[in-house]
């Protein structure tokens, strides 16, 4: 089997489009149901209600805990309603590979598998790792059947740059999870 694989000359928001696009396309030829986005402030999931609108397929936005709302990274209670109006699931919580109480521990130099786990996954792309990781998110929020394949995009920053085709599990059961297709990735996985 084939399947073609882009691949991006930078990481960045500029490769939003066309992610979500060649997103679209495999959802529908595999007959994916649902596809998970991750977008901080919001900006990432409308654009996916955009170009996904006219399918049936179910679009989950998983945004990053309230413990970053000082930092300014938060949805707003009107971009969070804007989605739902639209029809998408909102799924907000911690990264399951870095902001549990371990993660805390590991940043005061006690390093943890699960930094290990997130780190092997930044060598692919920093979108890969995030797409793993909205994955189990919002497996453990309840809003996806692990048992059905899901496509996940990720991006650095801002926007997406990475879409991969998973099979999910929740976090106990991190060894059932599993990236079957990448859809586009950064070439180079560090920003330049």
């Amino acid at each position: 089997m084939e399947r073609p694989v882009i691949y991006f000359d930078r990481t960045g928001p500029e490769n939003t489009d066309l992610t979500l696009q060649a997103s679209r396309k495999r959802a529908l030829d595999l007959g994916i149901s649902n596809l998970i986005v991750a977008s901080t402030h919001g900006d990432t999931g409308l654009k996916a209600l955009e170009i996904f609108k006219n399918t049936k397929i179910q679009i989950i936005v998983v945004g990053i805990s309230f413990s970053y709302k000082s930092e300014g990274w938060d949805m707003s209670s009107s971009v969070r309603k804007e989605l739902e109006d639209q029809g998408a699931k909102i799924v907000i919580s911690h990264h399951v590979l870095s902001d549990d109480i371990i993660g805390g521990v590991s940043e005061q130099g006690i390093p943890h598998q699960h930094k290990i786990i997130a780190e092997t996954f930044r060598r692919f792309s920093q979108g890969v790792k995030v797409a793993v990781e909205i994955t189990i998110m919002a497996a453990e929020a309840g809003v996806i059947d692990i048992d059905h394949e899901v496509i996940s995009i990720g991006g650095t920053h801002q926007g997406a740059d990475t879409a991969l085709v998973v099979k999910p599990s929740y976090a106990r059961n991190f060894y059932d999870f599993e990236i079957r297709e990448i859809i586009a990735k950064p070439r180079i996985p560090k920003e330049k």
